[in-house]
């Protein structure tokens, strides 16, 4: 091997290993700008991309010596600040990279990427770069040109829109120790765990679903727990997609599995029918917390999630369905969730009620108190053992600097249950949806969108009708009977051309969930 041919191997390594490093990032300060953008060429591109652990990618495609790029590079590193590098407030979500055209080693790259201006920004998964082109020509391409991100703001908006998020500029990583400051005196704050909600109801049903815990045995409680979903979650598009698994949900688990054969059941747990429903839409879940993101990957997150969950669907429940709600509750509670202990404190204290709710405010007023109680006990766990969360400790709740009239007096804990109970109805019923109403979430979109009422939560079932899980929601105070009728008349309509294969493939699938 030759002196130069050695030397242009090690100089190329070199190039690569600062490349891959800029990949998980250490910023780069030029011209008092940070550069926390991952600059690729051709050499490299695919490689990078390929070993993303990122769920998306951005790639800026620039000239050097364009200044209409020049005076982006700030706009651009502003929000490439929020998910490169080592202090990523957002880790994992998005790869935020660029591209020089005017490097003769890029012209082919950019060529087949359909380079025609700078800065040009293509959006996608980082698997669909690897091919190394991108014709916009091209119908149902999962790489998408931004046409609205010449701004910082505006960039940061159109991922908001795309993938449903709550990203600011001014946030921040876990370092912030105000965190829990307006987390605990500023009601709007919990407008932020709408989010957190999706992403926990989502979680839930991949946790039930891959551990197989749909059986004969706890499938009238799944279906008791998705009943309420569809009157009363918090989020819309929670609410359509649970009804639209109401309506499938003989098909995907029947009552009767005995007559299916275990080669069908082998070849749907294959297939694994279930991925082709998202519960809360397509872009969910997303891999991250907001209002509920702990100081620590072990803390909060889902369960900080489930809790503001169930607290929402108690005071969202009518007074006559209060009762209803709370079997709901508990048997979910009993039935799905994974964690022994936490399973059996909340079954204990489910068995203490002896009469049965008829209010509204009895329901959402025992959650708080069965809520407390559990801080209570996990403060001294977590305090003994050193495993809670520094800056997000367990407490009474509320505390007094978020709710003052729920105090009777400012010395001892002494509650004012109707203070508390009205604070519960603002907290997790108009506050938990404002920014949600804000962003528009609530509009209708088209079936490309991630927005609260996307036209479809699966690929290949049939779509249930707006006008149908409004319905259920309008007659909440019967949620239960009017559910299971809707169901039944819904899956008499006309199905769709391709729904009967879909159809063998869900019922071939359950089976292998009741082997299990």
């Amino acid at each position: 091997m030759s002196f130069r041919l050695i030397l242009s191997l090690l100089f190329f390594s070199f190039i690569l290993r600062n490349l891959e490093a800029r990949s998980i990032g250490d910023a780069v300060v030029a011209d008092g700008v940070h550069d926390f953008a991952v600059d690729l060429n051709s050499s490299v591109f695919a490689t990078v991309l390929k070993e993303s652990k990122a769920n998306f990618a951005i790639v800026e495609f620039f000239a050097h010596w364009c200044p209409a790029c020049r005076n982006y590079k700030p706009h651009y590193e502003k929000v490439a600040r929020l998910f490169n590098g080592p202090n990523a407030v957002y880790p994992g979500i998005i790869l935020m990279a660029r591209v020089d055209c005017a490097a003769k080693v890029n012209t082919d790259l950019c060529n087949k990427f359909s380079v025609t201006y700078y800065p040009m920004l293509l959006w996608g998964p980082p698997i669909k770069f690897i091919a190394g082109q991108w014709d916009p020509k091209e119908k149902n391409n999962e790489i998408l040109p931004i046409d609205d991100g010449r701004t910082a703001e505006r960039l940061l908006n159109w991922i908001n829109k795309r993938i449903g998020s709550p990203f600011s500029l001014d946030d921040e990583k876990y370092e912030n120790d105000n965190a829990l400051l307006r987390n605990a005196s500023d009601p709007a704050q919990i407008s932020r765990a709408i989010y957190d909600v999706e992403e926990t109801t989502a979680n839930a049903f991949d946790i039930i679903v891959e551990n197989k815990m749909i059986r004969s045995e706890t499938r009238a409680s799944l279906i008791k727990f998705f009943q309420l979903s569809a009157a009363h979650h918090p989020s819309k598009r929670c609410r359509r997609g649970t009804a639209e698994l109401l309506v499938n949900f003989d098909d995907l688990w029947p009552k009767d599995l005995s007559s299916i054969s275990l080669d069908a059941a082998k070849k749907s747990h294959e297939n694994n029918t279930t991925k082709h429903f998202w519960i809360c839409g397509k872009q969910i879940p997303r891999g991250y917390w907001t209002f509920c993101r702990g100081s620590k990957p072990e803390t909060r997150g889902f369960s900080c999630g489930l809790w503001v969950l169930l607290h929402s669907l108690s005071v969202r429940a009518e007074d006559g369905e209060s009762h209803v709600a709370f079997t709901s509750i508990c048997e979910f509670i009993q039935n799905f969730f994974v964690c022994d202990e936490c399973r059996r404190h909340f079954g204990e204290m489910c068995s203490s009620v002896s009469v049965p709710f008829n209010t509204t405010r009895s329901l959402a007023l025992w959650l708080w108190t069965t809520h407390n109680k559990v801080n209570v006990r996990l403060m001294k766990e977590e305090k003994d053992l050193g495993t809670g969360d520094p800056k997000f400790p367990k407490m009474i709740w509320p505390p007094k600097q978020l709710c003052p009239s729920c105090y009777r007096s400012q010395s001892k804990v002494d509650w004012n249950d109707d203070e508390v109970f009205k604070f519960l109805v603002k907290y997790y019923g108009e506050t938990l949806v404002s920014s949600y109403k804000k962003d528009g979430l609530v509009k209708i979109e088209n079936e490309e969108s991630i927005s609260d009422d996307a036209t479809s939560s699966t690929a290949h079932a049939v779509v249930v009708p707006l006008g149908a899980a409004l319905a259920i929601a309008l007659a909440s105070c019967a949620f239960g009977a009017l559910a299971c009728f809707w169901r039944t008349q819904q899956k008499n309509r006309k199905q769709r051309k391709n729904w009967s294969k879909v159809k063998t493939e869900m019922r071939s699938g359950a089976e292998d969930d009741w082997d299990a």
